[in-house]
């Protein structure tokens, strides 16, 4: 839901503003700062339909995964926007949230859409515990306003606002984040999608019926707690896109014969391997803008490393629900553990009966692979998403994390954004099982030759040292 609040009254807005010192290299008034526009705020997780532009010039709008675009004032020929640097609850999956920074009420921030040639003016207003900046990713822009504090700016102290103006000189697809405290910052959440979009018709940017944008960051929350530990380097437990995990993630609802455009960033610490099924796609931009035609070629998975921007095109020509995921499969697990053995092949039959004894809850697991973590109902820490889950047509997706459906429909209108629900397949397309041939083997375990049949199973620690399993 999209609500409008004002932070200031006006009066108390100039008082506060002039005894911040706000940046204003680019002359605008302390009449025009003691007007700041309200800032819009929104507080749910529903993907909101795309912004159909008020005023100034006409542009597709984008929709944002699990997110909005934020609203505008135009004022004097300037858009007028304001960003709220501030806590956040965010809802990562149904029955799991986070306690996050984040901007205008959620992580990540609001969407911003400009066109080509529009002179901006962004207002931000620091709301958290400590200092900040908004650093503009990717933004040909005058060196006072790229938002790295201490080295082209002061730092946005906890109460001040500052203001940032410049043009949108080049079309593309772009980010905003923090240059301040920027481990701690970035790890919290604080992080949005900029597009701008051409102001005419480009000989390198085609003109497609749907345009998602989302963004991808990880996190690192204990489960049964809310706050991401901050200082965690390389492993994370949950991998968002837009903040959220599957099954928390919305589909990207199509029709058929759409051609889509699907723009992606990365936030994390690592790279990405973003696969598409059932289509080949191009990529036809990058942070640094539109990637020429001659120096394109199809892909099925692509990969957006550190700090990088992708923008993916397709024309959506086969029906059916098709996944969408990060390539790294422990990407698609949420709340997952790290130093858990495996036990693959290790019986354990008896063990659980005598285990409970002691401890009643005991679950033994592993014994067949970890896919039994999707179906069993063990119960989990508050707050915390299970490991992999998500239902399908055909029953448990076993997916968690950086994964989504796209969900291509002959009969979805033109500008629905609506689930059209499961895809119903024509009769005699899906995958069944056959019959099993008369006399074929039974599934076995297969021991070295000539070891004795009741030999225990070894496992081979890393350190050399076999011991015998149970």
């Amino acid at each position: 839901m999209i609500s409008r609040r004002n932070l200031f009254a006006r009066a108390a807005a100039g008082a506060a503003l002039g005894a911040a010192g706000a940046v204003n290299a680019s002359g605008v008034s302390r009449v025009a700062l003691a007007a700041l526009p309200e800032p819009a705020q929104r507080d749910d997780a529903d993907t909101a339909p795309p912004l159909t532009p008020p005023n100034g010039r006409p542009y597709n709008p984008v929709v944002t995964l699990n997110g909005w675009t934020l609203p505008w004032r135009q004022r004097d020929g300037v858009k007028e926007f304001h960003l709220v640097a501030e806590p956040v609850l965010r809802e990562l999956a149904p029955g799991t949230t986070a306690h996050l920074w984040g901007y205008n009420g959620q992580s990540p921030g609001p969407t911003i859409e400009v066109v080509e040639g529009d002179r901006v003016r962004i207002y931000v207003t620091n709301k958290l515990p400590e200092h900040t900046s908004v650093h503009w990713h990717g933004q040909r822009l005058p060196n006072g306003m790229d938002g790295v504090s201490g080295l082209t700016q002061p730092a946005i102290k906890p109460g001040e606002t500052f203001v940032y103006e410049f043009v949108a000189r080049r079309p593309g697809t772009f980010m905003y984040h923090p240059h301040a405290d920027e481990m701690t910052q970035m790890a919290m959440g604080m992080m949005g999608f900029w597009v701008t979009h051409p102001k005419a018709r480009h000989p390198q940017i085609a003109e497609v019926q749907r345009d998602f944008c989302f963004l991808l960051s990880s996190y690192d929350i204990d489960p049964g707690s809310y706050t991401p530990r901050t200082m965690t380097m390389t492993d994370f437990n949950l991998w968002t896109w837009n903040s959220r995990v599957f099954p928390g993630i919305a589909p990207l609802n199509v029709r058929q014969g759409d051609r889509v455009r699907i723009r992606v960033g990365n936030l994390t610490m690592t790279n990405h391997p973003i696969h598409l099924h059932g289509h080949e796609f191009e990529v036809t931009g990058t942070d640094g803008g539109p990637v020429p035609k001659t120096a394109r070629w199809p892909e099925v998975t692509t990969d957006v490393a550190v700090g990088q921007m992708r923008q993916i095109e397709f024309i959506a020509d086969e029906p059916g629900d098709w996944a969408i995921h990060c390539h790294k499969s422990h990407h698609t697990m949420n709340a997952m553990g790290h130093q858990v053995d495996t036990l693959i092949g290790v019986d354990h039959r008896g063990l659980a009966a005598r285990i409970n004894k002691v401890i009643p809850d005991y679950m033994a697991m592993g014994e067949r692979g970890m896919a039994d973590m999707a179906e069993m109902e063990m119960p989990l820490p508050e707050n915390t998403v299970p490991m992999m889950g998500g239902r399908g047509p055909h029953g448990s997706l076993e997916m968690g994390g950086m994964f989504s459906v796209l969900k291509v429909r002959k009969d979805q209108k033109p500008g629905d954004y609506g689930d059209p629900g499961w895809y119903a397949p024509p009769a005699g397309s899906v995958a069944r099982p056959v019959a099993t041939p008369a006399g074929a083997p039974a599934a076995s375990v297969v021991k070295p030759a000539g070891a004795p049949a009741s030999e225990p199973l070894r496992v081979r620690k890393p350190d050399g040292h076999g011991h015998q399993g149970h």
